[in-house]
C-alpha cells in the first residue's frame, strides 16, 4: 500500500470568498455586526474584508450572484465557515453583538476542544464562530486519542463568565 506524504502542518486556510446576493447587505452583517473592517472595495461587486489588518480573511462578491438565492436544503456547498476568536470574552462579546442585532443562533455547542455559536448570514451561509480551549484541557481517552463532543453550550454562563473575567 502506498502512503501519500502528509501535508505541512503549517498549512492554514487563508481566506474564504463568499457569493453574496447584495453586497451592502453582507457589509453590514459582516462588519456592521461582527465587526471585520473593509481594506478593498471592488466598486459595487466585491469587498475584502479583515479582523487584525490582514488583506483579507473573507472576500464577499456579487459576480455570479447579485440578487440570487440561497442555494435549495439538501444541495452541495458550502456547510459553514468558521470564525475562529482568540478568547471566551470574545466570544461572549461576539454574542452580545449578534444579540443586539437581533440575529438570531441556529445552534450553540461545547465540543470540548472549543465552544461554538452557530447562525447564518444574509444569504444563509453557515456561520461558525468559536474559540478554542488550551489544548492540554481537550478531552482525551487513556490512550490519548481525542475525544470531542457536542453538547449545549450554557449561552448565559458564557456571557456571565466573560464579564466575570474567566
Amino acid at each position: 500500500m502506498t502512503t501519500e506524504p502528509t501535508i505541512h502542518p503549517q498549512v492554514r486556510i487563508g481566506h474564504v470568498h463568499l457569493k453574496v446576493a447584495d453586497l451592502e447587505r453582507s457589509l453590514a452583517f459582516y462588519c456592521g455586526v461582527l465587526g471585520f473592517h473593509v481594506t478593498q472595495r471592488y466598486g459595487t461587486d466585491a469587498a475584502f474584508i479583515s479582523a487584525g489588518g490582514y488583506h483579507h480573511d473573507i472576500g464577499l462578491n456579487t459576480w455570479e450572484s447579485l440578487g440570487g438565492t440561497p442555494p435549495p436544503p439538501r444541495a452541495t456547498g458550502l456547510y459553514h465557515l468558521a470564525i475562529l476568536y482568540p478568547t471566551r470574552a470574545d466570544l461572549a462579546d461576539a454574542l452580545r453583538r449578534l444579540t443586539r442585532a437581533g440575529i438570531t443562533l441556529d445552534g450553540a455547542a461545547d465540543h470540548g476542544v472549543s465552544e461554538a455559536l452557530y447562525l447564518r448570514d444574509p444569504d444563509h451561509n453557515g456561520v461558525e464562530l468559536y474559540w478554542d480551549r488550551p489544548a492540554e484541557l481537550w478531552p482525551r481517552s487513556a490512550t490519548g486519542d481525542l475525544q470531542m463532543f457536542t453538547r449545549p453550550l450554557d449561552l448565559q454562563g458564557l456571557v456571565g463568565s466573560a464579564a466575570a473575567g474567566s
